[in-house]
Parts: C-alpha cells; sequence; structure tokens
C-alpha cells in the first residue's frame, strides 16, 4: 500500500493522463453499448409515431424491426470505418490532435441525436450513431496506444488494464442512467442519447494539458527537448533510466525504419505470431460468451419469477461485478502476469458456462436452479473482468514495436468491430436455433485459445519491447537466423544526459 501511494505522488501526471484518456476513450464506448438497449421501446415508438405523422399510418412491423436493427448495427460500421483510418491520421497527425479532433465529431453527434425528437427526424439518430461510431472506431486503438507508450515499465500493466476499468465503468453508468426514474423515461431519452457528449467535452477541455506521447516525440519527431519535458510531466523528477533507455534503444533499432502499412506488416515475418495473438485473443473476447451471457440475465432472472420491474435493477449487478472485477485485475496484473490472466480466465469461464449450460437445462425442473444459474453468471462476469478483459488489452499494446502499432492496431480494431458487427446480427439467429446450448461453443472457443495461449504466448510482464521481440523471433524464425539491427550510440549517450 505504501509503494503505490509512493508511486501515486510521484506519477501523478501520468495517472492524471490515465483518467484523462479513460474518461474520453473506452468509458465513452461502454457507456454508448449499455444506453442504447434501454432506449429501444422509446427509439422505436418515436419512429412509428414520426412515420404515422408523415405519412398518415402506422410503419410495418418488419419496417419497424428492420430500421432498429440499422440503428444499432450502424454504430459497428462507423467504428469499423474510424479504426480502418486510425493508422494514418496517427502517423500524420499524432494522438494528442487525432483525439482532440475525435472529441468535436463525438461531441456533433451527440447534438445531432439530442435533437432528434424535437426535429421530428429518426434519420438524425441514424446519422449521430453512425458518426459516434466512426469516433469510438478511432478514439480506442488511439486510447490503448497512447497509455502503452506514456506508461513506465512497472506500471505498464496497470495502465493498460485501465482500458476494460473505464470500459465497465462506462456500462456500469450507462445501465444506472438508463433507468426510468434518471434519463430513460419516455421524455428523457433523448437526453441520455446526447449524453455521451459529455466524456468527449471533457477531454477536450482537459487533454491539452497534458503532452504528446514521449516515444512519439523522440522517435517521429526528433524533437529532444518535448520528450524530456514530457517524461518529467508524467513521470516526475525521479531517476527514469531503464525506461528511457528502452525508448532510445527502441529508437536505435528503427533508424531508416518507417511505419510499416498494414499490408505491410502483414507481409513481414518478423511480426507473424505477434498478428497471430492478436486474431486470438480479438476473436476470443467476442466470442467467450459475454454478450451471450447479458442476454440471458434477462431470461434467467424471469424464469426465477422477479417482477419485470426489479429485473431491471438486478440486471445492474452483473455489470457492477464486471466493474468490481475490472478493479481486481488491474491490482494483481503485475504480480501475476499476463499469460497467468489470460490461460486461467479462459479455462474457468469455460468451464462455468458449461455449469451454466446445465443449469439452464434444468431450471424449469427445480425452482432454486434460476438462482443457481444467475449465480454462474455473475461468477463469469467477475472472471472476464479479472483476467481476459484487462490482460487482451495489456498483451495488444506490448508486443509490438512503436513503428508496427498503428497498422497493428488497425488489425485488431477492424477485426474487433467486423466481429461486434457480426455478432449483433447472427446471435438472435444462433440463440433461436441452439437455445442456451450456445454456450457450448463459446466454452470450445475458450478451452482452444488457453492451450494456445499456454503453447505459444510469451510473458510480457516486466520485459521491455526489444526482450519480448526476441521471445517472439524464436516462433518467428524458429531455426533460422534472427536478423540483427544496427545499434547507434548517440542515442545511448543522449539517454545517459537525462
Amino acid at each position: 500500500m505504501t509503494g503505490f501511494l509512493s508511486d501515486l505522488v510521484q506519477y501523478q501526471g501520468f495517472f492524471q493522463m490515465i483518467a484523462v484518456l479513460g474518461i474520453g476513450g473506452t468509458f465513452q464506448i461502454g457507456f454508448q453499448i449499455s444506453t442504447i438497449t434501454y432506449m429501444s421501446r422509446h427509439v422505436k415508438a418515436f419512429i412509428n409515431e414520426t412515420w404515422l405523422e408523415r405519412y398518415g399510418y402506422p410503419i410495418h412491423q418488419d419496417n419497424l424491426l428492420f430500421l432498429w436493427s440499422i440503428t444499432v448495427s450502424i454504430f459497428g460500421i462507423g467504428g469499423l470505418l474510424g479504426s480502418s483510418g486510425s493508422r494514418y491520421l496517427t502517423v500524420k497527425y499524432g494522438k494528442k490532435k487525432c483525439l482532440l479532433c475525435n472529441n468535436l465529431l463525438m461531441i456533433v453527434a451527440a447534438s445531432i441525436m439530442g435533437c432528434s425528437k424535437i426535429a421530428q427526424s429518426f434519420e438524425m439518430i441514424l446519422i449521430g450513431r453512425f458518426m459516434c461510431g466512426i469516433s469510438a472506431g478511432l478514439c480506442a486503438p488511439l486510447h490503448h496506444q497512447y497509455i502503452g507508450e506514456i506508461s513506465p515499465r512497472k506500471l505498464r500493466g496497470f495502465a493498460n488494464s485501465t482500458s476494460s476499468f473505464f470500459w465497465s465503468l462506462g456500462k456500469a453508468i450507462g445501465q444506472i442512467s438508463g433507468q426510468r426514474e434518471l434519463l430513460g423515461s419516455q421524455s428523457l431519452w433523448p437526453m441520455l442519447m446526447a449524453s455521451c457528449g459529455l466524456p468527449a467535452l471533457v477531454q477536450l477541455v482537459t487533454l491539452p494539458f497534458f503532452p504528446e506521447s514521449p516515444p512519439y516525440l523522440l522517435m517521429h519527431k526528433g524533437d529532444q527537448e518535448g520528450f524530456k519535458k514530457a517524461i518529467r510531466q508524467l513521470w516526475g523528477e525521479g531517476h527514469h533510466q531503464a525506461e528511457t533507455d528502452d525508448i532510445v534503444k527502441e529508437k536505435a533499432t528503427m533508424k531508416n525504419t518507417k511505419i510499416l502499412s498494414v499490408l505491410e506488416l502483414m507481409k513481414e515475418r518478423a511480426f507473424r505470431w505477434q498478428l497471430y495473438m492478436i486474431v486470438i485473443l480479438t476473436a476470443t473476447v467476442q466470442l467467450c460468451g459475454i454478450n451471450a451471457i447479458y442476454f440471458y440475465t434477462f431470461e434467467v432472472l424471469q424464469a426465477a419469477g422477479f417482477d419485470e420491474r426489479m429485473i431491471s435493477y438486478m440486471t445492474l449487478s452483473v455489470g457492477l461485478s464486471e466493474l468490481l472485477a475490472s478493479v481486481v485485475c488491474s491490482s494483481i496484473i503485475e504480480r501475476l502476469g499476463r499469460k497467468v490472466l489470460l490461460r486461467g480466465g479462459y479455462l474457468i469461464m469455460g468451464s462455468l458456462l458449461a455449469g451454466i449450460t446445465v443449469t439452464l437445462s434444468l431450471q424449469d425442473f427445480y425452482f432454486w436452479m434460476p438462482y443457481c444459474s444467475l449465480c454462474l453468471i455473475i461468477l463469469f462476469t467477475v472472471v472476464f473482468g479479472v483476467g481476459p478483459a484487462g490482460a487482451t488489452v495489456s498483451i495488444r499494446a506490448e508486443i509490438f514495436k512503436l513503428s508496427c502499432r498503428p497498422p497493428a492496431f488497425v488489425i485488431g480494431a477492424v477485426l474487433n468491430w467486423m466481429g461486434v458487427f457480426v455478432i449483433g446480427t447472427t446471435f438472435p439467429f444462433i440463440v433461436e436455433r441452439l437455445k442456451h446450448f450456445c454456450f457450448l461453443i463459446f466454452m470450445g472457443v475458450l478451452f482452444t485459445s488457453g492451450i494456445i495461449i499456454h503453447l505459444f504466448l510469451p510473458e510480457t510482464k516486466g520485459k521491455s519491447i526489444m526482450e519480448i521481440t526476441e521471445e517472439f523471433n524464436k516462433l518467428n524464425f524458429k531455426k533460422k537466423r534472427i536478423p540483427t539491427q544496427n545499434r547507434v550510440t548517440e542515442d545511448y549517450n543522449f539517454c545517459t544526459r537525462l
């Protein structure tokens, strides 16, 4: 505890920046994902009322469902486009400028959605959701890269895991705000839809007081004075020789090396297994069953005989348990390591899904079985939050050099948003056909990923990017000769003067 407090004092600029990045980053994405479910009946009623006023007859039910599905899924389409352009914008303008402009886009989108009811235009909701998706798709990889680059080595795992904490916090705040007594009522739902602009406004006002990431300033801008000033602002006046050594060593290996494009990264043999890990981790997050868990929570509580009004409050327990678990993850990730949390989390989650499948199959035969299902569901979200949620983000940020991070994050983000769109459109049909036995598919994915992580993913805890790259080179080249990089001594001389 004493060590944490001393770090909090020494690295106060770093912790402040984590809060600013989190509020305007994954917090608002989680907030939007959770609040849209509470606006379902209100938005559908608004579409029907608008249609009736325009054309004199109510909209057909199939058309209403189609417009609602477009309203939900267009967020993912925007996210796909936003993430696709993040590499170009990051390299050209830097992360700080991109985030500031992205906040303006989110504020405009929130304003458009908030005025939709006054303007009697459901098309404004579609436009706003699409713009929000572009903003979310752009800020997610920027958030993860920014945090990874400003983190001192001993706090790197903690810093990366805060992305999942702010994600869970955004979902929990969204669930609370979406209650009927707050902003989830018939009259206030436009305010709930527009409230996603508040986190963007907070980041827009506060981010200018913080520096661009130190590695970006040194490696791409060649700004040594700016680099040293950023280090002092974020990490204090203490001794940071190990961290600056890592940055300068990476700069030395990047002499005459440009930022790779997505296609160049995919062709580069030296990063093949890193890409495999990105694909596996991203696919596992989408197919681990967490979305199915949230889907089935309402059904489980309904089968237990709870009143529908009470169910909306009880579902908060699932979101809050994930939030508390993410706090635990931030505190233990540097002790246990990323590989342990991923491997153990996958195996435990797979076992819990097997138990949930059994309890859901038997809930019609025993009155107490739905309560067992609810306990297993909450435990599942806790394990997800403690293990894979935070460790996945940390691994993504740690296994690539700076020259590869922008395209690597583009690939991960595109896969993630494609997964959001595909799962969102196909999951209802999977549930309709397989019912709760759909959990068996997710269980198979979790066990398979756990085995792959155990066999091939090197531990990244406490290691520099050069040490992590050497571990992956053993997989990428195996018995072949590993290419060596030229070392540049003047960079080390600069490092010693910091």
